[in-house]
């Protein structure tokens, strides 16, 4: 088969790889039909996530046909899947208590080592996201091993098209899960960091779920464009001081809440930011945390900080101070997909919420390297990418 892998920082190829197989009773072999580049791919890509080895096969954004089945899968061939990013055992005591993200069985014990050396605590297992996470082949390919295949993926009734539900994958879930974490409550406003695919679906969900104003920040015209689509205020943040703006839409008392939708490469020129960037190029590990810093400052006494953003390292110039003089609480974490995911289909099958929009470019599988340089080098314009395995119609 042929699938896109990673070779270094800036450097993915699509190569031909042996197709997977059926290895334990709870597997199945997916036909991909559509994946997509995730911004936390990018991180990958500028080889800032440690844990990565040269060939991995990339992708954690995918959905397709059933071919095979283990005999103690749920699924059966034919049938259409999306199939979450975490993959996790249904089993354990994370998994018991919805916590799918964080499960103790799907991520091998030797993979866990190093992350438990890092964390405090092994992680647990994604698809095509470093050895860290178990090291799984990915689904930017044209086929896919999914462990515990009768967990994750959930079936796709028919006449739904890929583009309505590729996103219940991962980024849908994550901005779900942010807004979830927010504790928004009526009337709030709530300020989302990042106009990217999490955080518009975040400004799509704060919506949802009651918010009375939302505050976009970002500095690409065109996302900031589709954030405004769905009702939010939009700060340019190389255009306007954001925190000053912020103070001043809220009549002096700042955001009841704020989402991080940006995680570890923000951009700016701001100087903690420049000395950031210095320090990833000098060693892989460290994060650029501008915006988390940002956020927490501007956030109101006794606010709430979500945290959907992806952080792989050491943050330093920390503002714990005004986390606790502020009374401030965070909630993060890898998203926990398979708790959310059968309610958003529900919400986008009775048209509540709109995935489509989000697509702006359309590429074949062979095509990914070209996607993963314009989605990193021109976000402005390169908003999505969906990658095709059988080629663009």
């Amino acid at each position: 088969m042929r699938a896109l892998t990673w070779h270094g920082t800036n450097d993915v190829r699509v190569d031909t790889h042996p197709d997977p197989e059926i290895i334990n009773p709870r597997d199945a072999i997916i036909k991909i039909t559509s994946t997509a580049i995730c911004g936390s791919d990018l991180h990958l890509y500028d080889g800032v996530i440690p844990g990565m080895k040269s060939g991995d096969i990339l992708g954690h954004e995918f959905m397709g046909e059933v071919v095979e089945t283990g005999p103690k899968s749920t699924l059966q061939k034919g049938q259409r899947v999306v199939v979450p990013f975490t993959i996790s055992c249904g089993q354990c005591f994370h998994c018991r208590k919805l916590q799918y993200s964080a499960c103790d069985n799907a991520n091998p014990v030797e993979k866990q080592d190093a992350s438990e050396a890092l964390y405090g605590h092994g992680m647990g297992a994604a698809f095509g996201y470093s050895h860290l996470t178990g090291g799984y082949a990915g689904g930017q390919a044209e086929y896919v091993r999914v462990p515990f295949s009768d967990v994750g993926p959930i079936v796709i009734p028919d006449g739904m098209e890929d583009d309505e539900v590729l996103f219940l994958s991962d980024i849908l879930p994550t901005g779900w899960m942010a807004a979830e974490n927010a504790q928004i409550e009526p009337g709030d406003t709530v300020a989302v960091w990042g106009a990217g695919p999490v955080g518009l679906f975040a400004v799509q969900s704060a919506m949802l779920m009651g918010a009375e104003q939302i505050i976009c920040i970002d500095h690409h015209p065109n996302r900031l464009a589709l954030a405004q689509k769905f009702g939010a205020k939009i700060i340019n943040f190389e255009e306007t001081h954001v925190r000053e703006a912020l103070m001043e839409m809220t009549g002096g008392i700042g955001p009841d809440a704020v989402i991080d939708a940006v995680g570890m490469e923000a951009h700016g020129f701001s100087p903690d930011n420049v000395l950031d960037v210095i320090k990833q190029k000098i060693a892989p590990g460290a994060d650029r945390g501008h915006a988390l810093r940002q956020a927490i400052l501007a956030c109101r006494k006794g606010g709430r900080v979500s945290v959907p953003g992806v952080y792989g390292g050491m943050l330093d110039k920390w503002p714990l101070g005004a986390m606790m003089e502020k009374g401030l609480q965070i909630r993060t974490g890898q998203t926990h997909v398979q708790k959310y995911i059968e309610d958003l289909l529900r919400r986008i099958q009775e048209g509540e919420i709109d995935t489509t929009f989000l697509i702006s470019h359309r590429l074949s599988l062979e095509d990914a390297p070209k996607g993963y340089k314009n989605f990193h080098d021109l976000q402005n314009e390169w908003i999505k990418v969906v990658l095709k395995p059988g080629g663009v119609a």
